[in-house]
Parts: C-alpha cells; structure tokens; sequence
C-alpha cells in the first residue's frame, strides 16, 4: 500500500466515522435503543474513529520513515477497521448474532497494528 493510498483511506475512514455515527444517533438512534444496540454501535464508531486516526499517523510516518513494519501496521488498522466495526455495524443492523465471532479477528488485527507499529518506530528512531 503507498503512503497515498493510506493517507486516502484515512481520510475517507475520518469522513465515513462522522457520517456513520450522525446516521447511527438519528436514523437508527430508535432502532438501536429498541434492540439494546446503542453501546455495540457506539463501540464500532469509536474503534473505527481511533484506527482511522492511527492509520493516519502510519501514512504521515511515512514521509520521514521507510520501514516495513508501518506497512504491515497500515494493513492490520485498514483490515481491523472492516472486520472489527464492519461486523459490530452488520450486527447491529441485522441481528445477525454470529457475527460477534468475527469481532475478535479484526480486534487482533487490530492489536498486531498497534505491535507493528511499536516495532517500526523503535527500529526507526
């Protein structure tokens, strides 16, 4: 993935969180309160607002630093923010309960993001 590339997609995951939590406080704010979904929603925004802001700061990492590991870390917050929100918002939306097995597999990519990361400034700097 080029540094253009993850500055793009972080810039489109900023604007996607606002316009997904305004539309999840008004359109699905009854909705979500009827099925007790307000706090999973809650969570996916938030979660997917905090690696959207770390896979911003891989991408600005980039103009000073050539290191693998901010591609891997860049990878890992792009996959995350999918499978760890994407999965809390289908579950909200639908009901589909079994889609809370998958949560954990974008939290842990989220988590080797986050490891990635670490190691790539402790190489670099």
């Amino acid at each position: 993935m080029t540094q253009k590339t993850i500055l793009l997609i972080a810039t489109a995951f900023g604007a996607l969180t606002v316009a997904i939590g305004a539309f999840g406080a008004h359109a699905l704010g009854p909705m979500l309160r009827e099925t007790n979904r307000v706090d999973t929603f809650e969570t996916a925004v938030k979660y997917q607002m905090y690696h959207t802001l770390a896979l911003l700061a891989v991408g600005l990492l980039l103009f000073r630093v050539e290191q693998p590991a901010l591609q891997v870390a860049a990878w890992c917050f792009f996959l995350g923010i999918l499978i760890f929100s994407g999965s809390l918002y289908t579950l909200c939306i639908t009901g589909i309960t079994w889609l809370g097995a998958i949560t954990p597999i974008g939290g842990t990519a989220l988590i080797v993001g986050w490891g990635a990361l670490f190691y790539a400034v402790l190489k670099a700097l």
